[in-house]
């Protein structure tokens, strides 16, 4: 089975041909990172699916291209300058240091002048960008600029498949692709009519916001067309919030890897979380990293799970594609619709949501009660 998901990641998810080129890359830790014993565990065997990967891809493309690098230690941080070059091309990169565009590209601190320069090297050079990427890393280089400029200007497919586990291969990825792709569209196409979303769960979580102006977009695994982006394990609707319409709160009873001794509450006003209250040590490094940039405290993304092979709540790369959750992230948001560009993204796993759906008219529709959806709509 963990042979045959493995090589379904390249003839299935991406459809990767003969004459093409594949980056798989992998993090290890950074020197004086803390790690704890578990996921050093974790973190090795990370790895080793990721060098698995690399062999198994020798016999269905052209170039296999692999690589590690010391952790950047936060999903949605830039990945280093190595992996641009091997991913980009030596000429793209070296024309960013010429003009003094890769630093802050790499600290997201690029405004907007400059981007647009930036896009125009990457364009002039993208032939000799990779044509596909599977990211086996621990931190996630989803909601970075290095995978927007890759999919949007050089078309390359990439699989993002941060935290990814073993255990997966024979549960959230053994799934009817074709099926979680018809669910996956049926869903994001009812979300779309919707200019208002309201969610509440048993926990009292209860937030809304608008969605004007913005598109939910749907991942569903198959990311065989040029530019496709998605999870693997995949299973979601996504979308991000107009920022500064987001009202509420949120409570936290996951963290992305583990269960909560106790629940975090967060207070949500005008699309920033003002306020985080818990005594469990989780919400410190939460409080810390919102300390760090105002834009960190952004409600960047909701997202519906869709998968029903997605079991396990203790890995937020599995636990979001869970069928029947809704996950909330904060943070970055600019690599798929939103103006706000950080180098943080986290999301958070809710259980047993009623979601409800206003459009522009004032009219109402319940998308899902309780965790289960409706299913007349969907």
């Amino acid at each position: 089975m963990t042979t045959k998901t493995l090589r379904n990641i390249f003839n299935v998810n991406l459809g990767i041909k003969k004459t093409e080129s594949v980056l798989i890359f992998t993090d290890i830790p950074f020197k004086g990172e803390i790690v704890g014993d578990a996921d050093i565990c974790k973190r090795e065997r990370l790895r080793d699916i990721a060098l698995l990967t690399a062999e198994i891809g020798k016999i269905f493309c052209k170039k296999i291209i692999y690589h590690e690098y010391p952790a950047t230690g936060s999903h949605g941080t830039e990945p280093p300058q190595e992996i641009w070059a091997k991913a980009f091309g030596e000429k793209a990169v070296n024309e960013l240091k010429k003009y003094k565009l890769l630093s802050p590209l790499l600290k997201k601190t690029v405004k907007h002048p400059d981007m647009i320069r930036a896009e125009k090297i990457i364009s002039r050079h993208k032939r000799y960008a990779v044509n596909a990427i599977i990211a086996l890393s621990n931190y996630s280089t989803s909601h970075t600029r290095f995978r927007d400029l890759l999919t949007r200007i050089c078309k390359t497919r990439y699989a993002s498949m941060p935290l990814f586990d073993a255990s997966m291969l024979e549960g959230a990825m053994n799934v009817n692709w074709r099926e979680l792709d018809r669910k996956t569209k049926s869903i994001a196409k009812i979300v779309n009519k919707a200019e208002t979303i309201k969610i509440t769960t048993p926990n009292v979580t209860n937030i809304s916001f608008s969605k004007k102006g913005r598109k939910a977009e749907s991942d569903t695994g198959i990311l065989s067309k040029p530019g496709s982006f998605g999870n693997l394990p995949a299973g979601e609707v996504y979308l991000a919030p107009l920022e500064g319409t987001a009202n509420g709160r949120l409570v936290l009873e996951w963290a992305p890897t583990r269960r909560l001794e106790s629940p975090v509450k967060l207070v949500v006003k005008n699309g920033l979380v003002k306020e985080v209250a818990g005594e469990e040590e989780f919400a410190v490094y939460l409080k810390q990293k919102l300390s760090e940039r105002m834009e960190n405290a952004n409600i960047a993304e909701l997202g519906i799970g869709t998968n029903e092979m997605a079991k396990r709540p203790d890995n937020i790369l599995e636990s979001e594609k869970i069928l029947g959750t809704i996950h909330i992230a904060l943070g970055d948001n600019s690599s798929f619709g939103g103006n706000v560009s950080t180098p943080f993204h986290q999301d958070f796993v809710f259980f047993r949501p009623t979601v409800k759906l206003i459009d522009k008219a004032g009219e109402e529709t319940l998308l899902m009660k309780d965790g289960r959806f409706i299913r007349q709509r969907v």
